[in-house]
């Protein structure tokens, strides 16, 4: 009888193969990671770009969703939907939990203290008490910081420059959430550094009454609009952008995605590096990893975008001083 004998060598290399294709977390449970992701933007037919810097940067690292990895999405309609989005996906015993909003990841916090959670998080984790600090977090919660709330008073600061005439704005807000509601302050508090009135033009209820803010934001002596991130402006942003242009206001977000809609400018952290960098994070804890070990990180990429062509349909003439230092330009 003839016996066949395969050289060592094949095993090796089979067993090297498999080790690179899958992450340590696969080989040590023999099944594909699941990631849970809430999202507090955006819809399952059009995610928005959050989501899709989210999934380039899986795609960067290797992993192929619905081959060695797995994504559970669930998307906020609403302010308070996203609470029950968040314990829905702790139930479902995910491997990392991935939570862009400040109630989710408060949520995160409170439901779970042993499934990693990677932040995407526009206040200060610190003050707000989810890290204990940004170089050693501590607990389950690493990430990345956005700085959307830090940038709130330079952000105003261009919007003044870029428009001088700007005397009282409106800023349009979705109220009964936490980080808009602190968006509400700090623009409050650098208005008044700046000498500039300031109105409240609140989105209420789940369904964020948008008709009545831009109702309240008619009035004669408002002539500037400010406008913070939330489930309702992301709901709402063509209408608001209508009202904007037809009422001949400047307005100021907190996302170049919004300029490139129509909005006049913002100044933000590069959004998109933010949310493939949470990828990133996905990665080191599926290999083994603790949230605890791996430091927050802060954005060291700003971005200042203005659309011309909403500056000349609403007889804007930004400075040529602006456009030279403006990351983004839209003809």
């Amino acid at each position: 009888m003839k016996r066949f004998f395969v050289p060592l060598f094949v095993f090796i290399s089979v067993t090297v193969s498999i080790s690179v294709a899958l992450p340590a977390h696969a080989q040590q449970t023999g099944k594909i990671p699941r990631i849970g992701y809430a999202s507090g933007i955006g819809v399952a037919n059009s995610p928005g770009p959050q989501v899709e810097a989210f999934r380039q940067g899986l795609r960067d690292l290797g992993y192929v969703e619905g081959k060695n990895i797995q994504v559970e999405y669930r998307y906020s309609q609403a302010v308070g939907n996203m609470p029950d989005l968040v314990t829905e996906l702790v139930r479902l015993n995910v491997d990392v939990l991935v939570i862009p909003t400040t109630l989710g990841i408060r949520t995160a916090k409170n439901a779970t203290k042993t499934i990693p959670i990677v932040m995407v998080s526009a206040i200060d984790p610190v003050a707000a008490g989810f890290v204990d600090s940004l170089a050693r977090p501590g607990g389950n919660i690493t990430g990345v910081v956005r700085l959307t709330r830090e940038l709130s008073r330079k952000r105003l600061e261009l919007f003044k420059e870029a428009v001088p005439r700007i005397s009282r704005a409106g800023i349009i807000w979705q109220t009964g959430a936490p980080g808009p509601a602190l968006a509400f302050k700090e623009y409050e508090a650098a208005a008044r550094d700046l000498k500039l009135e300031f109105q409240s033009l609140g989105l209420q209820g789940a369904d964020a009454d948008v008709e009545g803010a831009l109702q309240a934001a008619a009035k004669p002596r408002i002539n500037a609009l400010i406008v913070t991130r939330s489930v309702g402006v992301y709901r709402h942003l063509r209408r608001i952008v209508e009202f904007a242009t037809k009422n001949r206001l400047p307005s100021l977000w907190e996302g170049k995605e919004f300029v490139e809609g129509g909005g006049l400018m913002s100044y933000t952290a590069d959004d998109a590096e933010s949310f493939r960098r949470a990828a990133w994070y996905v990665d080191k804890i599926l290999k083994g990893a603790k949230p605890a070990d791996l430091p927050v990180e802060q954005p060291t990429k700003f971005e200042l975008a203005i659309n011309l062509k909403t500056a000349k349909q609403i007889g804007v003439t930004i400075p040529q001083s602006m456009l030279y230092r403006a990351d983004k330009v839209i003809k």
